[in-house]
Order: structure tokens, then sequence, then C-alpha cells
């Protein structure tokens, strides 16, 4: 025994944490009378105190098998089942940063399902396991599960949580609880607890609970799985109270229900008749698309669309929508394009307003008509099936001439089919012509893009955002790759220079625009593309990290292969853009923009970052002329399925 440390016996121990409900041990199989003689005789013997902490501590990790207070014979313990109930919706990983509150869960996972169906993955922040989810679901099509302990990890999990609700990403959110007073530890548990611990999360999840027996938590998980994949998607949330999860309950009481798929809402047939002659009879028919992949199956419905209608698309890139240079692409024209539209379709627009009006951020905000006037609004949105009042991510209200609230993908057959059928030889005849027009307009300007635009500040340092787009083009053009980052942030010179044209190669943004997103979703996406063994790239900004580094470490700890090119523009330039903005509205010039906006004083070297968390790094990069040589570098430690940084001193747009 250590000097300075105070005598406690492990029989002591057990008593004192038997007495004041802290130890709540499922029974072994068998165990029975005896075990049970053995807790009676250590509550004889209990001390009049609770252990300390340090006392707890010393006991954690020895092995004894003592009755538990919830213990039925015969008796399986309760986050077993929930475990057989994640089995049966098939969610491959769960990913947690540890606490108490669901302890019995996790050990279910590590001793009931040996870490296999589900396999935890180790989050250094519940914000980051969300973004992993985030990332994940994206990818694979179905949601991770994440466990959460009580009240604090929901909270550390929150903006992480609305950037999913605004992204209609579903996934499956567990959280402990000690609702019980009269069975709840003292100490932190109680602090933790909650009568209602996702009262903070109600108005941006699609669904909460908090069952009260074993047979209603695994009904309720199953339910919650239900609600997630039904679109519009989105995050649901159950608290799994630790009693449920430490007691047990005979296999003969308990029922897990069988999952069962919901079929999405389609559009009426009337409806989806009117939208098609309406379509087929325009001059020029426009149609805009946001978060409307649902599955891989929906860019080719698309570009089946688009071809017949000889239409325009403008991609707002929620999703992997339309590929990029085919040559009905319109997203880089997409204002005045809009503009000419004598009837517009929007499939999933989050924001059906600012593709018809204009908004101007000057001192003096304006805001009016783009669209022409008298031109024909087709709406087809899931988003109409599920909306909540408090948070305002549904943008302003857009009165079109056709609304069909449904999931566009669901829909899009039938629509396709009505048109087919409402084709006339001259229609299909101003189609192809119109189709034709558009592709060499849009022709041009990619030429233009490639041979001038591209080609400005080349050499220059800090490296351009055009040459790093263009240099990592070159490296990954030949893999089967995928982008798992949004491109704004670098003018969106990927989405101008790259040919995306695979339903898996882009999944868009973070959907509320929250920051510490970025890695923690690029690490779920990557894992989510392991499996198909494909080469997964990460642009990642600068300030986005900082609120989550230790993302970097679940990538090495589980040997996900992922190239992270870091855009280290030194500064949250959204802002210093902002306070530019408003500097030059009062007269005061943007010479003092950089306060409270930049990351400098000191520098952030990212690859030496990584390296601390046993990632290989390179960089930082200043020099163009290294650029090529350390991301032809980083490919070959990816393609030998290992995560690596490149840190890349960029230009800031």
């Amino acid at each position: 025994m250590d000097e300075g440390k105070p005598a406690v016996s492990r029989r002591n121990f057990l008593a004192a944490a038997a007495a004041s409900g802290a130890a709540v041990v499922a029974t072994p199989p068998g165990a029975g009378q005896a075990a049970a003689q053995g807790a009676a005789g250590l509550a004889k013997s209990a001390p009049t105190s609770a252990p300390s902490h340090a006392q707890m501590e010393a006991e954690i990790g020895k092995p004894i098998k003592v009755a538990a207070t919830m213990a039925e014979p015969g008796g399986r313990p309760g986050s077993d089942y929930m475990v057989d109930v994640l089995r049966a919706l098939d969610i491959d990983y769960v990913a947690t940063n540890p606490a108490s509150s669901c302890r019995g869960l996790h050990e279910s996972i590590n001793n009931y399902a040996m870490n296999k169906k589900p396999e935890l993955l180790t989050a250094m922040h519940e914000e980051v396991a969300t973004a992993m989810a985030h990332g994940y679901a994206k990818v694979s099509g179905k949601p991770m599960g994440l466990l959460f302990h009580g009240t604090v990890g929901i909270q550390h999990a929150v903006m992480a949580f609305y950037n999913a609700w605004c992204d209609r990403v579903p996934m499956l959110v567990m959280s402990g609880n000690h609702i019980d007073a009269a069975h709840r530890p003292p100490g932190i548990p109680t602090t933790h607890a909650a009568q209602d611990p996702l009262s903070i999360v109600r108005d941006f999840t699609k669904w909460d609970d908090q069952p009260g027996s074993l047979q209603a938590a695994v009904e309720s998980m199953m339910r919650a799985h239900k609600i997630a994949m039904t679109p519009p998607y989105g995050p649901v949330c159950i608290s799994l109270d630790a009693h449920l999860q430490e007691g047990s309950a005979p296999a003969s009481q308990i029922r897990i229900p069988k999952m069962t798929k919901v079929s999405p809402a389609q559009g009426n047939s009337e409806d989806v008749r009117d939208a098609a002659r309406m379509l087929v009879a325009a001059q020029n028919p426009v149609i805009v698309v946001d978060r409307a992949a649902r599955t891989h199956k929906f860019q080719g419905l698309l570009v089946e669309l688009a071809e017949l209608l000889g239409a325009g698309v403008v991609d707002q890139l929620g999703r992997q929508n339309f590929p990029s240079r085919h040559p009905l692409n319109q997203t880089s024209r997409a204002r005045g394009v809009a503009a000419a539209a004598d009837v517009l379709l929007g499939l999933e627009l989050n924001d059906f307003w600012g593709i018809v009006n204009s908004y101007s951020d000057v001192a003096e905000p304006k805001q009016g008509r783009r669209a022409k006037e008298g031109a024909k609004l087709i709406s087809i949105n899931s988003r109409d099936l599920f909306l909540k009042a408090n948070y305002q991510d549904f943008q302003r209200f857009q009165d079109v001439d056709l609304a069909m609230a449904a999931d566009a993908e669901a829909t899009l057959p039938a629509l396709i089919e009505a048109v087919k059928s409402a084709m006339t030889p001259e229609a299909r005849a101003a189609a192809a012509k119109r189709g034709a027009a558009l592709g060499s307009a849009v022709a041009k300007q990619v030429e233009r893009l490639i041979g001038v635009d591209a080609t400005y500040a080349w050499d220059a340092s800090p490296i351009s955002t055009a040459r790093l787009s263009a240099e990592l083009w070159a490296v990954i053009k030949n893999e089967d790759w995928a982008l798992v980052s949004r491109d704004v942030r670098l003018s969106n010179w990927p989405h101008r220079l790259w040919n995306f044209d695979k339903p898996y190669q882009y999944i868009g943004d973070s959907g509320g625009a929250g920051q510490g997103y970025g890695m923690g979703a690029a690490i779920g996406a990557a894992l989510a593309h392991r499996e198909h063994g494909r080469f997964v790239v990460n642009l990642q900004g600068d300030g986005d990290l900082m609120y989550g580094p230790g993302a970097l470490w679940s990538a090495v700890h589980h040997k996900i292969p992922l190239m992270t090119v870091m855009h280290n523009n030194r500064a949250y330039h959204q802002e210093v853009m902002h306070v530019q903005r408003v500097g030059n509205w009062r007269d005061r010039g943007v010479e003092r923009a950089h306060i409270g906006t930049t990351i400098e004083n000191p520098h952030v070297d990212f690859a030496t970052l990584a390296r601390s968390m046993g990632m290989q790094g390179i960089g930082p990069i200043a020099d163009p002329a290294e650029l090529g040589p350390a991301l032809r570098r980083a490919a070959q430690i990816v393609k030998a399925g290992e995560p690596v940084m490149v840190d890349v001193v960029s230009q800031p747009r």
C-alpha cells in the first residue's frame, strides 16, 4: 500500500458502494443464492460514509462477483438487449466519448458483442463523434450510433446536432442518465442527471424519448431508427437510464421488434403530370437542386430528366447531385440561368427564396426579384413534411405555383415517365437545340477557367487555391477518389477543375455552418469509404480543426486512410471579410480587420500537430514548387492504409 493513501479494503469499498446504490453489476448465470448471501454479508459491514473518489479509483478493475440490486434470476443485462437491437438495425459503429452513465451499454458492446457490429469508435469530444456520424451517414446511407454521457455529453455535442439537423442527416444518439433519485449515486452522477436531459436539443432533432422500462427502451430504439430514416432524415435521441442498462430481465420478458423500412413519400400522380406539362411547354426550363441525392440512384435520374428537357441544372452542392462536367451543368452560370427561366423546378431546396430573389449585403440592404416575372415555380421537397418553429434553418418563405410535399428522389421516376408521355416531336427538337446551346456556353466558360483564371498567381506564396486544387487533381484523377469536404472556401476550384461524375464523390457541407465539423465528418465519411477501397480527400479549414484537433487521434487509432490537405490561410477569413465590409461602410478602412479574426502570433504548425497525434504530417508548405511532390508523397501514405496531413500555407480564398 502506498504511503499517504487511506486504507480501504475491497470488501468495505464494495459494501459502501452497494449501500449507496453505486454498485449495479449483473449476476452471472448460476451465481444466484450464493451471490445474494455474499451481498447481504457485505452490507452488514458497510461503513457509515461513502468511499472517496480516490478509493473508488483504486478498486476499479479488480474483478469480484456481487449480486446486482436490479438483477433477476436467469436474466440477461438490459444493455445486452440494447445491443441486440443495434444489430437488428444494422448499426455497424457506435462513436463515443466514454462515461459512467452509459457504462452498461459500453460494456455490453465490449464483451457481449465482442466489439463487432457494433464496433466502438473512440472520440476525444462529443462534437467530433457527432461529426463522424454525420459524414458516415452521407456516404453509407445509414445512421451511426452515438453513445454519450448524460447532460454534459449532450451539451458538448449540441452544435454538431444542429449541423446534422440542418443537413437532414440520420443518426441514432443514445445518452445515459440517472432519472430515479432513489437509486441515483451521489456526486457527479447526480450533477450530470436531469429530469428531461434531451430538452436542450429538442428544437433541432427529429424525435426523442426517455423510456421507463427495458421493453420500452428496445421499442424506442426501433422507433427512433424508423423516424430517422424516413425522409426528411434527421438525428434522433434516446435517453437510456443507467437503471435499464445495468439491470437485467429474462429473455421471455423482452421482445425485440423487427425492423421495417418506410417507403418515402412520392408526389401524387395528378401533380406530377401537371409539373411534366409545365416543364415540357417551357421555353427555358431550369432545374435547381440542393440536398436531393438521398442514394446513388439520384444522379442518374436527374441526368435523364435534364437531358429529356434540355434543361440547365444549377447544383447548389448540398450533395453529389449532378456531374460537374455535364454540358447541362450550369452551376457556374447560376444567377443568369435562373433569372432567364420561365419554369423553375426546385428539388429539395433549402432556400427557394434565394433562387427567386436577390439580397445585397450593403450598408442599406437591398432586395428584389431575380427570377423572370411570371416564371412558374415548382417545388418537390420532403422538408415540407416536417419542420420545427424555433430555429430558422428553413429560410424565407417563397410562394410557388405547384408544391409537392414529397421526397424528390422517390418522385423523379414518375416525373420522368410523365415528361416522356407529354413530349411531342416539336418539344423533343426544342429540347435538343436548347441543350446544345447550354453546353456550348458552359464549354467556353470552362475553357476560360482552366486556360486563364486558374493560372493567376500560379507561382505566388502563399499558394493560390487554384494551384492547390489543380496540383491535387493531378495526383488523384486516376484514383477511385472521393472528396469529403466542401470546397467553397477554396473558391470552389475543385468543382471548377475536377470531374465529379460518380455519385459518391462528394457529400456536401455541414448544413448548419457550425465550426468543428470538418475533420470529424471527414473521418466518418472516410470510414464508410474504406470498405470500398476509395481514395479519400479532405480539404480542411484551419480554424475549423482547432475546434476539435483530437479528431486526428481518432483517425490514427482506427486506421482510417484519409488525405487531409490543410487550407492554412491563418484566419477565420469569412469573418475578416465581414469586418472589412462593415469598416468600409463606416468609412473606417480595413487595416484593423485582422484583430480577433486571424490565427497568427503564433502560426499553427498543423503538420507537427498531426505528428503529435501519431499521424504522418508534411509541411508547412509555402513554396508552390514543393506542393506537387508533397501531395504525391501523401498519396502513397494513404494507399498504404494510413491517414496523413499536408499543411499548405495558402491564400485566403
